[in-house]
């Protein structure tokens, strides 16, 4: 990779790729794309260029890929899973008919492109526990049922015409930089809010409720590794499973309760919320992921909540 454009780079995701790309390849080489409304703002916009990448607009991807030189496009344009059941079909021009633009540019220009799946890209058939990397998807979403659509055109794009598609199933992400913006496991960000702010938590989540979970840090090292993994050595490409830890709220309850035992925490249960997540699998089996590019996460449940609760302190100035 040496010109690399992040699509949706004022994202959950995106803002905190677009930094770490940065600090790696240089702040000249990342383009943070962006669309109208939803501009670079602070550092993300002094640090680096920018550009208005819509991905519903093939003709602009076009012109930011050839005015920047770009070889490598990280396409993170998507709604969020309970944002994108209440408007599925903003939710498949986005995902969908905004990868197609994407893939058209790349096999054009000659780009590699990631395009992250998720979890949701399984559904109640799916074996729940070590869901393998090859197995039955079948969402009952439109989150789901795009991030399927996702993989496969990705897969047909390299297979068709050669394009260097690469993707994971991202489980459930916890950040403290950027807040949550309408996915099935914000939960498990706002918990940490609430904490640190003395708050009692009220969760939208079932008790027992297992998902897979992954902290930010190892989010941006599974993206940015398996983008320069040695491809000769990939089997598979698009929708690698990826894991860092399981866990359901009152476990995530007593974790923080550990540095934070005057924490409380009562149920109140949202029902699309759980049905999405009932739906998931409860653990993935990432082995295609270790043994094809050596991924390996840093954090578990403990390591990441110390560092969410210090972080956010200093963030809430609390």
């Amino acid at each position: 990779m040496k010109n690399i454009l992040v699509i949706g780079s004022t994202g959950q995701i995106g803002s905190e790729l677009t930094k770490e790309l940065r600090k790696r390849y240089g702040n000249d080489h990342v383009v943070a794309g962006f669309i109208k409304g939803a501009e670079p703002q602070g550092e993300l916009k002094e640090s680096g260029p920018s550009a208005e990448a819509d991905v519903t607009n093939g003709e602009m991807i076009a012109d930011v890929v050839k005015k920047y030189h770009i070889d490598s496009i990280y396409n993170l344009a998507a709604l969020l899973s309970v944002v994108a059941e209440r408007k599925p079909q903003l939710a498949w021009k986005i995902g969908i008919d905004g990868l197609w633009n994407i893939l058209e540019v790349a096999r054009e220009q000659h780009c590699a492109v990631f395009t992250p799946s998720s979890i949701g890209s399984f559904g109640p058939n799916t074996p729940k526990v070590m869901t393998p990397q090859d197995t039955i998807q079948r969402p009952k979403t439109i989150y789901g049922v795009s991030k399927v659509t996702t993989e496969l055109l990705s897969d047909y794009y390299h297979t068709k015409y050669g394009v260097d598609t690469r993707s994971v199933r991202f489980p459930g992400l916890i950040s403290y930089v950027t807040p949550p913006g309408g996915g099935t496991t914000d939960y498990a960000v706002d918990i940490y809010y609430s904490a640190v702010k003395g708050e009692k938590f009220v969760c939208p989540i079932a008790e027992g409720t297992l998902m897979d979970m992954m902290y930010m840090p190892d989010a941006l090292h599974a993206a940015i590794s398996l983008m320069e993994a040695d491809p000769s050595r990939l089997i598979h490409r698009n929708g690698f499973n990826v894991a860092s830890m399981s866990f359901a709220p009152e476990t995530i309850y007593q974790a923080i309760k550990k540095y934070k035992p005057e924490f409380e925490m009562v149920y109140e249960v949202d029902p699309l919320k759980e049905a999405i997540a009932s739906s998931w699998p409860d653990k993935l089996d990432d082995s295609c992921a270790r043994q094809e590019w050596d991924w390996a996460p840093k954090y578990d449940l403990d390591s990441m909540t110390k560092d969410m609760l210090e972080k956010l302190a200093i963030k809430l100035n609390h």
